[in-house]
Parts: C-alpha cells; structure tokens; sequence
C-alpha cells in the first residue's frame, strides 16, 4: 500500500492490514500492489464523508493524531463564508494565527485581504483554510506525516464548501493538495482539476512571500487575473 494512503488511513484511526510477506514502500511509492497507479488523497473515499461542519471542527479542536497538538496553543480551523464559491488554502498557521486561532490574521493576512478586495471578493465572501490546523514550532515546514494526518480536515472542508475556484497560496500547499513535488514556478499560469470532481485549482505564491519579495507582487496578480478567468468559464454551483 502506498505510504501516503497508508498515513491517510492511520490518521483516520482505520485499522490497517498489511501482508508479512511483503514489504510495505517506501515514501512516495506511485503503483499500488496491483501495478495500477495510487490515486491522491483527494481522490480516495472519505471516511468523513457524512460529517456536519460542527462536527468536523470539533474533531479538530480536539486532534492529537501528530506530535504538533503538543506545541499548539489552539487549532486553526478555517474562516469565512461557509457556501464560499472561492477557497483560499494556505500552509500553515503561524504564530499570530496560533494565538487567534484564525488563518490569515497577520501581516501575510493582511495582505491578502488587500489581494481579495481588488479582485472583488472581501475576505468574508471567500472561505480560507489551511493545510495544517496546528502551528509547526518556528513556522517550518509541515512534515509529511503531519499534513497527511490533516489532509482528511482539509478534504472535508473542501467537500463541505463546494466551491467554484480554489487559489492555492504557496509552494507547500500547492504540493500537498495537488499530491505533486513539481515546482511553484510550473504550477503557476495553468488550471489544475482536483479530484474526482474536477475542482479547478489556481496556484500563486503565499502573502508571506510576497513580503519578502515585493518585486514578484506582478506574478501574483497575473495569477489572479488567469484565475478570474476561469473562474468566468465555471458552470454556476447548483443550488
């Protein structure tokens, strides 16, 4: 079984049979034991399937299924419009985020409240989550085993909003979600289809990064400007 699935199902606290006689791959493994191809995350069956939003941030409120519960001071579960028609997914929380237990409540955030209000979607028309809801310590980089421990959160949040565009935020997040290593630099200026049902992805850099390097503030806004685009093109979400 592919290490990641495999993390996916452990983290869902799905009791997993493996075989004595073969060993399991190792990370990153792309063929299943059938020799077909591992589907992503997004695409195998959700074991939260049926549950309600109340529900899944209490699940999240509550997580200890990697070591970062132990360094949190709250979880960071997701904000805004819950029938959003555009989803913002970023890395991680951070410091300010881990204290407000909001994402997106810093100097990054703010920032990209300026970036939604020009493209015409304030920040409570849009809903915004991240691939972890727990602060990494220092703000490094998720591991893998703990973005596959809240990849279901993540899923689930996405199954639960519907929404017509998501703008990925990120390097990270845009790896994590669309289950590639391929660089930010070739995944921008392209529409991405997210699982089964296709759901068009837009990826841009990170706010943060942004702050860093105001000189690639251009890039981003031709990521927007593409993204408004297709997002044009999209059949309006049925009722």
């Amino acid at each position: 079984m592919n290490t990641r699935r495999l993390n996916y199902l452990k983290a869902m606290d799905i009791d997993v049979w493996m075989r004595r006689d073969r060993p399991e791959p190792g990370f990153g493994a792309a063929v299943a034991d059938s020799g077909s191809p591992v589907l992503p995350i997004q695409d195998q069956p959700d074991p939260l399937a049926t549950t309600s939003w109340d529900q899944l941030a209490e699940m999240v409120r509550h997580c200890t299924r990697c070591d970062l519960h132990s360094s949190r001071k709250q979880t960071v579960f997701g904000t805004g419009n819950l029938r959003a028609e555009w989803m913002i997914i970023g890395e991680a929380p951070g410091a300010d985020e881990d204290t407000q237990g909001e994402p997106f409540v810093g100097r990054a955030g703010q920032l990209l409240n300026s970036i939604l209000q020009a493209m015409g979607f304030p920040r409570e028309q849009v809903y915004i989550a991240n691939v972890l809801k727990c602060r990494p310590p220092g703000n490094r980089d998720p591991k893998p085993d703990e973005a596959a421990c809240c990849a279901p959160y993540l899923a689930r949040q996405i199954e639960l909003v519907n929404p017509r565009m998501i703008l990925c935020l990120g390097r990270i997040a845009a790896q994590n979600l669309l289950n590639t290593e391929t660089p930010i630099g070739k995944l921008r200026g392209q529409l991405h289809h997210l699982g089964e049902k296709q759901r068009p992805v837009v990826v841009t850099y990170h706010p943060a990064y942004l702050l860093r390097s105001p000189g690639e503030k251009r890039k981003v806004w031709q990521d927007l400007q593409f993204a408004l685009a297709a997002y044009a093109q999209t059949r309006p979400r049925s009722a």
